[in-house]
């Protein structure tokens, strides 16, 4: 299986570039989910986001809703320092806490109106692991708060996953300087580790206490689903 990422400094500065080479509709998937809570929050709400260290969510979110409050939680500290620096710029910093960890860091009696998960759940290889994050962020949740996860999910043994990930392969190799060998290298792991099918994580969100799931979103191999805490 390959190496889990590490975000250290040098990733968090080049992260924005990269994410939209990563995802080229990153930005869609922003508003989408943007959207999705306004249409589901309180004029007041406090959020969860999910690794949010990078801080775009927050940019995304915070300066048309001014009385939301937002706790990011992300283990990288350099993501963090990123996302920090980020929302200084925008002046809403004051309506953030930035939590250094993983879900288990949340403190036991917070509870939120609502959460995001974006590209994170896929950097967790073990499924109940998986289940165990969604399971914590819904024991954060507000009955009925609205819940967004986005993930790279399919069968990396289907012909559908392995044509998905050709075209997002060529997009790279359109779109930087990289050989299509470096390329290759960097897709061994997306090929080969042990990913998780839309159906499995249907049945952990249902497990997790999700309810209303619907996928609103996909590019290439990655996935976006809305969803209810029941």
């Amino acid at each position: 299986m390959a190496e889990p990422m590490k975000f250290d400094s040098q990733l968090a500065a080049e992260y924005d570039k990269g994410v939209r080479r990563t995802l080229p509709t990153y930005d869609s998937m922003l508003r989408l989910t943007h959207t999705f809570l306004r249409a589901n929050l309180p004029e007041q709400s406090s959020l969860l986001i999910v690794g949010g260290g990078g801080g775009n969510e927050i940019k995304t979110f915070g300066p048309e809703n001014r009385d939301w409050i937002f706790t990011a939680i992300d283990p990288s500290q350099a993501m963090l320092e990123a996302g920090k620096a980020k929302i200084q710029q925008l002046g809403i910093d004051e309506r953030v806490e930035w939590i250094a960890g993983t879900v288990s860091n949340i403190p036991a009696k917070a509870i939120f109106d609502g959460a995001t998960c974006l590209l994170v759940l896929h950097f967790i290889a073990d499924v109940n692991e998986k289940l165990m994050l969604l399971k914590k962020v819904r024991a954060h949740l507000k009955t009925g708060a609205p819940f967004v996860l986005v993930s790279k999910a399919g069968d990396p043994n289907s012909e559908e996953f392995k044509e998905q990930v050709e075209l997002w392969k060529n997009y790279w190799l359109d779109t930087t300087g990289l050989a299509e060998e470096k390329m290759d290298e960097l897709i061994k792991g997306t090929l080969t580790e042990a990913s998780i099918t839309e159906e499995k994580l249907r049945e952990l969100l249902a497990e997790a206490g999700f309810q209303r799931i619907a996928r609103f979103f996909q590019t290439n191999h990655f996935c976006g689903w809305i969803c209810h805490a029941d």
